[in-house]
C-alpha cells in the first residue's frame, strides 16, 4: 500500500496495512471479527489496534449486541486513518479551488464545476451503456475503481448498492461540497430515468464510505 505520508511508525508494518486496507473497504468491525479476517489471534490482533488508536489512525465505538449481552467495541479508521491513502494531489487541488474563489467567485467555480460535470458524464456514458441498470451500474462500478474510489456494487433485494470505500478527491469535496452533488447527479443521469439514486452514506457526514441506493422505479 502507497501511503502518502511517513510509514506506519513502531507496528508489523504488513499487519498493519492489511488491518487498514479490511477496515477500509469493509467498514467498522470488532477485534475477533478482525482477528479471524486477517487470520492472526484475537491478542495479537487487539495489541496491534492499540498501536493504531495510540498514532490516531483507529477510534472505537460501543455497539449494542444483537442478542443479550455488554456492548461490543467496533473499530472504524478516523479522519487521520482515511488521509493514509492517497488522496489525488489534495494540498494543490484545495488551493486551486481557493484561488478560483479569490479571482471568479462562486459563480466562477460553479462554471467550473459545471464544465467538469459534463465532461465527465459525456465520458460516463461512453463506457456505462448498457441495455440493463443492473449490468450499467457494473460498468460505472468499474469505471469508479480506476479513478481511485474502490467502487464495488452490491445487490440489496430489487435495489443495487454502490459503495465507494476511498473518496480520491476527499480533500477537493471537503473544500467545495459542490463535487459530491455533482456526482450524484452525474450516477442518476448514468441510471437513467427509471432509477432513483440517493445517497445513504456520506463519508463527509460521518461516514466511513460513500454508499448510494439505486432503486428501479418499476419492476425489472
Amino acid at each position: 500500500m502507497n501511503y502518502t505520508r511517513e510509514n506506519l511508525e513502531n507496528s508489523d508494518t504488513p499487519t498493519a496495512d492489511r488491518l487498514l486496507q479490511r477496515l477500509k473497504t469493509q467498514g467498522p468491525t470488532t477485534t475477533a471479527e478482525m482477528a479471524q479476517a486477517l487470520g492472526l489471534t484475537v491478542e495479537a490482533t487487539r495489541q496491534q489496534i492499540q498501536k493504531l488508536v495510540a498514532q490516531g489512525w483507529l477510534a472505537g465505538e460501543l455497539q449494542a449486541s444483537a442478542t443479550a449481552g455488554r456492548p461490543r467495541q467496533r473499530w472504524f479508521l478516523t479522519s487521520a486513518g482515511h488521509q493514509r491513502f492517497p488522496d489525488a494531489h489534495a494540498q494543490l487541488s484545495v488551493q486551486l479551488i481557493q484561488q478560483v474563489r479569490q479571482v471568479f467567485g462562486e459563480p466562477g467555480l460553479e462554471q467550473l464545476i459545471a464544465r467538469r460535470e459534463a465532461e465527465m458524464l459525456d465520458s460516463y456514458r461512453q463506457r456505462c451503456h448498457a441495455r440493463s441498470l443492473g449490468r450499467r451500474l457494473e460498468q460505472l462500478a468499474a469505471v469508479r475503481t480506476e479513478e481511485g474510489y474502490m467502487a464495488r456494487l452490491e445487490a440489496d433485494g430489487r435495489s443495487w448498492l454502490l459503495i465507494e470505500d476511498h473518496c480520491p478527491i476527499c480533500a477537493a469535496a471537503q473544500a467545495c461540497q459542490n463535487f459530491c452533488r455533482s456526482e450524484l447527479q452525474i450516477f442518476q443521469a448514468i441510471a437513467g430515468p427509471g432509477a432513483r439514486v440517493q445517497r445513504e452514506q456520506h463519508l463527509l457526514a460521518d461516514g466511513s464510505r460513500c454508499v448510494y441506493r439505486i432503486e428501479p422505479m418499476t419492476q425489472a
